[in-house]
């Protein structure tokens, strides 16, 4: 048995599909059955039952899971430790960023790795805040940046890179100017946000929940650039971040119908449990310190 058969079976106990695993590790969905009969030939036990929903782990593949979890996380303090004999910074380094994230922090990481570390691969995946959360838990990426509202998590190492306010926009003259939003008028309007959002998702609902309101229609767009088009074309009212908002009511496209109360920090993240991994600890003193190449 190998470390990769190692990876394999826990990728497929963790996500309960050989075709969820297989895309997670790039594999064949052929290769990654192949890895779970041999490790249970090699052990003499079914760690999984096929089940009409997918992978289910059975009792000895439970006991065995936290064993496997233990290697990998040896495996991965080695490598870490024989990183830090070299004297050089090498590897790989899986890194997301959300489609809304800080742009110009994401480019100076990359410019000075790539200046600094020059033997250090980086692989960057772009995805919603809560794929780029999900990918960071399930160890499918190293580290992310993504736009968070609400309470950090506790088993996560986060740096904030910067914040923005969110507005309420609505195409120009579609909603009565008034100094009180008429909140059950607005609930009659298609609302325009990422409902799967770590940011605006969450302050529409907070909107919703204080006001006492449900839209009759949600369309669902998880892009800043889309949802302006949408609501400057009068598709209804909609959340922006605050530079998006103001320069597309400068061009009198939308109107600002009032500013949220909640603020939106932009984090790059990695698990707590492994801020002593080398090129972790480099990436967080990069973003942390605001360095430039």
């Amino acid at each position: 048995m190998d470390i990769y058969q190692l990876k394999t079976f826990v990728a497929v106990a963790r996500e309960g599909s050989i075709t969820r695993a297989s895309a997670l590790l790039h594999l064949s969905q052929p290769a990654v059955s192949a890895h779970i009969k041999a490790i249970e030939d090699a052990l003499g036990l079914a760690v999984f039952e096929r089940t009409a929903r997918g992978m289910s782990l059975t009792p000895e593949g439970e006991r065995l899971l936290a064993k496997a979890e233990q290697a990998l996380a040896a495996h991965r303090e080695l490598m870490d430790e024989a990183t830090r004999i070299k004297g050089r910074l090498a590897g790989k380094l899986r890194l997301g960023a959300g489609s809304n994230s800080n742009n110009e922090a994401v480019g100076r990481l990359l410019a000075v790795l790539s200046e600094r570390c020059p033997e250090v691969e980086v692989a960057l995946k772009h995805g919603t805040s809560l794929e780029i959360l999900a990918g960071i838990r399930n160890g499918s990426l190293d580290a992310g940046f993504y736009n968070e509202s609400g309470e950090l998590d506790p088993e996560l190492a986060t740096i904030e890179v910067s914040r923005f306010k969110i507005y309420v926009v609505a195409p120009p003259g579609l909603v009565a100017s008034s100094g009180r939003p008429d909140w059950r008028s607005l609930a009659d309007l298609p609302w325009i946000y990422p409902t799967l959002s770590a940011c605006c998702g969450r302050a529409a609902e907070s909107l919703f929940k204080m006001n006492q309101i449900r839209p009759r229609r949600i369309i669902s767009v998880d892009r800043n650039d889309v949802t302006r088009t949408l609501i400057a074309g009068g598709t209804g009212v909609g959340l922006l971040h605050a530079d998006t908002a103001k320069e597309a009511q400068a061009r009198g496209e939308v109107e600002l119908l009032f500013e949220c109360q909640t603020s939106v920090r932009v984090l790059f993240a990695h698990l707590a449990s492994r801020a002593q991994d080398p090129l972790l600890a480099a990436a967080a003193s990069i973003i942390r310190t605001g360095e430039t190449s």
